[in-house]
């Protein structure tokens, strides 16, 4: 079975695409499955957070501030 973008399993042929999008759409298959990716990046962010100190942390904020309002 073909692998798609996220490494989760696709059928190779059209019918059955077809009947796999209606099992996720009936609700029959589970959509909400997260790529190894994102659950590893929110492992790191938490983990990056615990090490920072309060000082480190208000300056990553003020900086991310600062970009947003940058243009307005």
């Amino acid at each position: 079975m073909p692998k798609g973008p996220n490494g989760e399993k696709r059928p190779g042929d059209v019918i059955g695409a077809a009947v796999m999008v209606m099992k996720i759409a009936t609700g029959e298959l589970p959509d909400d499955k997260k790529s190894g990716r994102t659950r590893s990046g929110h492992a790191g962010a938490k983990a990056r957070a615990a090490n920072l100190t309060p000082e480190e942390r208000a300056l990553i904020a003020k900086k991310a501030a600062d970009a947003r309002w940058k243009d307005r």
